[in-house]
Parts: structure tokens; C-alpha cells; sequence
């Protein structure tokens, strides 16, 4: 008998459930991918809505001959207004008071619809929530930039259409978040979702080099396109999303044991009824952090295997029980924070770069994606640190600590030069993306699968959608407030931020002096993350 090819041998060697958890993974990973490119075309264009009159003026031959290589895109007309130096009404002197109440029509919705969003999540199918979530968002993300094909200088037509974007953009989270959830296991969770909360970033990047192409020469594409990418993929998401492994019959475990690894590969085993396996450690989480109460003895745990048919007559949780979970409020007031930062860089950054170095709208979006690439690293780096120290609080606080004094040193030495700005931007978007993407992915799976909730897996989106959105609340002051503080210079927007990050850190106090006085050695011989 002939030896079979190397690739199929490769193919072969993983069971059934692992490719259908590698399709998963890779499917909410391209889905919450297409959010955040959608979210990125507002930054890149925000330096076309408003630029400066010298450059228009020097530059006038150019935008003509530009908007006749376009072909079939109309060239638009410019009203007349006080500057003439963009597309009214953001060509005046208040533009970064207007560009910023667009941020914050859009986060302020997003942030307030999050919480709602949750619990109605918990209680329509995942995949028709999402889909049609995807189609709306993708519909009214080009409504934006249809504005720029049908010469609409209404300032109220953006505000509204950023609202209701905001919206319909809350179903992605909660949704993704769950689905992922209920496909892996607690163990080795923070690299997982370190690795997989890396879409965050490659959809930023995405969205500022598709947003890019077009901005200088007809910025409505920047934003047709990304909807429309948006919008294909909610059709996908019809076509392919698994909610849950039950649906086809595949294994789904809630936690993850040491016993469960062989060779440092996890070895899921199909069961057909509920098991409950008593007398095993916790892990340092469960013990240090997440104990509902002080009645439950520390040998208590309980590993959850659902059949095909249960789980449905399992009410959802209510919102006053999810903020009860212990650790809830404490990292959803520091994602509140450490958000506040994400996000103001998110929207402010392309602008900033395009004052301080003085490039133009394309160069200086294609730059600041260098953010976005060590907000990747950052994010697994979080991940990995957490599960080896298996202290998710006091990673987060390292951080965040960390975190404070390069954006000072960042605010100095990116004025020296491209060289300078560039070397800050990665290390910058590591430390601050660390936090926020550990927070919104592993902790808050962890805290929607506390054991006080006995397996109720309706419990993890409302959990989700309250950490995610309090910290859509300081997403959404962020921009807003970079806008107010931006005219008075942009040394003052760093000090906002720098203070950001200490009022992120100071929430998790409590949690990482419970972590640091919960040794090790009390776990047992059990080491549920490393390999045997």
C-alpha cells in the first residue's frame, strides 16, 4: 500500500471537531474584521473634509486632473463658505469640533446600544442577528460616503447616519464573542483569544489601506467600498456560522482541564450526557477572583458537557445578575478607560500625524496602521503572559502601568522625525491595545462562564455586551474629548490620555492585590496551561 502525501496526512491527523473549531475561528475572525474596517474610513477622511488652504491652493492643478482619472465618479461642487479649504461643513475653523461630534455620534450610540444588545442577543439566534446587524451596518457605512456622490452638505445627514451605524454595529460583539466561547474551552484562552483579538487590528489595517486608496481622489469610495465589504460578509456569516458545536454534533466543554492535554494538544472527548466531575482544582482565576462566595470550598468544580437537546430550557440572565459575577464591575470601569485610549488613537491618530509630520491624508493613514500592528503583538503578548502567570488583573496593570510614560515619551519624540514616530507607534499600540484586547476577549469569557452561573450559557453574551459596552462609554468621550482638547494643542490630549491610563489601572487595584495574595503553590500540583 502506497504511503499516503504529506498533506493529507496533515489533514487527517485532526479529528473532526478541531477543523470545525479552526473554521469557526477563522470565520468570527474575518466577520469582526469587516466591523472594525468599516469603522476606519472616518479617521483616514477626516484630513480630505478639512485641509488646509495652502495645500488646496498649491495643489488645485492636481485635484482637478485626479477627479478626471476617476472616470465615472462626478466631480463634486464646492459651496461657497468661509475657507473654501474642503467639503462644507468641516471646512471652518470649529472642523475638529464637528469631526469629533461624529466620533461621538457614532460611540455614543454604539455604547448605549451595547447594553441592550446583549440581552437581546441572549435571546435571538446568533446567526440571524449578526447577519442582518452586518447588512445594516454595511448599508449605512456607504450612506456615509454616498453623501460625497450626491454633494449632501448637511452636517445633520452625517450625524444620524454615524448614529444609527453605531447601532447596528452592537451586534457584532456580543455575537462573535459567544460563538468563540461556546467552541473553546477555558484552556490556553488567552493566547486563543490574544491570537484571534488580533482582527481588531488587521481590520484596521485593512481600513485604512482600502480607505486610503481613494481618499485623495473621491473619499466617498472610502466608505462605499468598506460597507459593501461589510454587507458580503454578512451574507457569509448567513451561509457558514456555527452558533454552537451541539448544532452538529460536536464535543463542547466550558472548562479545560490539565488532564485534557496530551502532548500539548488538547484531546476533546464526545459525550452524549451531562458529567459533572468533582474534587479537581480550580484554576487561579476561579479561585482568586471569580469565587461567588466564600461558602464554596476550593476543591469545587464542575466540567459541563451538553447534550444535542439541552441547554434550551435555560433562562438568560438578567443585567443586575451579570453585574453581581465577581470582577465584573472592576474591569468594566478599567475597559472604560483603557478604551478611552484605544479609541482616541482609533480616530485621531491619521489627523495627528498628518500636523506633526505634515504628510498628507493617504501617507499619513497608510503610517499610522504601524499602531495597529503592535496592538497584534500586544494583544497575543497579553495573552501569553496571562496564561503563563495565570493572572489576567495583573497583566493588564503591567500594562497599563507601562503604558502611561511611553505615550509621554511618544508626545516628545514624535516630533523629531518619521524615524521617531514610527519606533513609537508599535511599541505604543502594543501597551495599549494589550489590555483592551485581553479584557474584551478572555476575561470576559471567563466571567460569562463563572461557575455562580451553573452553566448557563445564555450568560455570556449580556456579560460581554456590559464590560464591552462601559467601555464603548469612554470610546466614545475619548474622540470627543481629543476633539475639544486638540485646538489647544495636542500635548494636551497625551496628558488626558496618560491620565486615562492611570484611572484604568487604579479600578484593577483591588484585583491584582487578590491575585498577587493567592500563591501558586495553593493550586495544587495542578499547571492547567502547560504542557505534560
Amino acid at each position: 500500500m502506497a504511503r499516503l502525501p504529506v498533506g493529507i496526512r496533515f489533514i487527517v491527523s485532526f479529528s473532526r471537531d478541531q477543523w470545525y473549531r479552526a473554521f469557526i475561528f477563522i470565520l468570527t475572525f474575518l466577520l469582526y474584521a469587516s466591523f472594525h474596517l468599516s469603522r476606519k474610513p472616518i479617521s483616514i477622511v477626516k484630513g480630505e473634509l478639512h485641509r488646509y488652504c495652502a495645500a488646496v491652493n498649491e495643489g488645485e492643478v492636481e485635484f482637478n486632473s485626479q477627479n478626471q482619472k476617476a472616470g465615472d465618479v462626478p466631480p463634486h461642487q464646492r459651496p461657497d463658505n468661509e475657507t473654501d479649504c474642503g467639503w462644507a461643513p468641516f471646512d471652518r475653523d470649529n472642523y475638529q469640533q464637528l469631526l469629533g461630534a461624529l466620533d461621538y455620534s457614532f460611540l455614543c450610540a454604539y455604547a448605549i446600544g451595547m447594553y441592550l444588545s446583549g440581552i437581546i442577543g441572549e435571546r435571538l439566534p446568533i446567526r440571524y442577528y449578526l447577519t442582518f446587524g452586518m447588512l445594516a451596518s454595511g448599508a449605512f457605512t456607504a450612506l456615509f460616503g454616498l453623501g460625497y456622490f450626491y454633494n449632501i452638505h448637511s452636517f445633520g445627514f452625517y450625524v444620524v447616519t454615524q448614529i444609527v451605524n453605531g447601532l447596528v454595529q452592537t451586534t457584532g460583539w456580543p455575537s462573535v464573542v459567544t460563538c468563540l466561547s461556546n467552541w473553546f474551552g477555558k484552556g490556553r484562552r488567552g493566547l486563543i483569544m490574544g491570537v484571534w483579538n488580533s482582527h481588531t487590528s488587521v481590520g484596521n489595517i485593512l481600513g485604512s489601506l482600502i480607505a486610503g486608496y481613494w481618499v485623495s481622489t473621491c473619499w466617498g469610495l472610502s466608505f462605499v467600498v468598506p460597507g459593501a465589504i461589510v454587507a458580503a460578509m454578512g451574507i457569509v456569516c448567513f451561509l457558514f456560522l456555527i452558533e454552537h458545536p451541539r448544532d452538529i454534533a460536536c464535543s463542547s466543554t466550558l472548562t479545560a482541564h490539565s488532564k485534557g492535554y496530551e502532548n500539548g494538544m488538547h484531546r476533546l472527548r464526545l459525550q452524549k450526557h451531562v458529567l459533572m466531575e468533582k474534587n479537581k482544582p480550580l484554576d487561579p482565576e476561579m479561585q482568586c477572583l471569580l469565587l461567588s462566595d466564600g461558602k464554596h470550598s476550593a476543591h469545587q468544580n464542575h466540567t459541563i458537557v451538553l447534550p444535542a437537546d439541552a441547554g434550551s430550557g435555560v433562562a438568560a440572565i438578567s443585567f443586575t445578575g451579570a453585574l453581581k459575577i465577581p470582577g465584573v464591575i472592576e474591569f468594566s470601569l478599567c475597559l472604560l478607560f483603557a478604551k478611552l485610549v484605544s479609541y482616541t488613537f482609533l480616530f485621531w491618530l491619521p489627523l495627528y500625524i498628518t500636523n506633526v509630520d505634515h504628510l498628507d491624508a493617504q501617507k499619513a493613514g497608510e503610517l499610522s496602521t504601524l499602531f495597529d500592528v503592535g496592538g497584534i503583538f500586544g494583544g497575543i503578548l497579553a495573552g501569553v503572559i496571562s496564561d503563563r502567570l495565570e493572572k489576567r488583573a495583573s497583566t493588564c496593570g503591567l500594562m497599563l502601568l507601562l503604558a502611561a510614560p511611553t505615550l509621554y515619551i511618544f508626545s516628545t519624540i514624535s516630533k523629531m522625525g518619521l524615524e521617531a514616530t514610527i519606533a513609537m507607534l508599535l511599541l505604543s499600540g502594543a501597551l495599549v491595545s494589550g489590555p483592551y484586547a485581553l479584557i474584551t476577549t478572555a476575561v470576559s469569557a471567563d466571567l460569562g462562564t463563572h461557575k455562580s452561573l451553573k452553566g448557563n450559557s445564555h450568560a455570556l453574551a449580556t456579560v460581554t455586551a456590559i464590560i464591552d459596552g462601559t467601555g464603548s462609554v469612554g470610546a466614545a468621550l475619548g474622540p470627543l474629548l481629543a476633539g475639544l482638547l486638540s485646538p489647544s494643542g495636542w500635548n494636551n490630549v497625551f496628558y488626558m490620555l496618560m491620565f486615562a491610563d492611570a484611572c484604568a489601572l487604579l479600578f484593577l487595584i483591588r484585583l491584582i492585590h487578590k491575585e498577587l495574595s493567592c500563591p501558586r503553590s495553593a493550586m495544587g500540583n495542578q499547571v492547567p496551561f502547560k504542557e505534560q
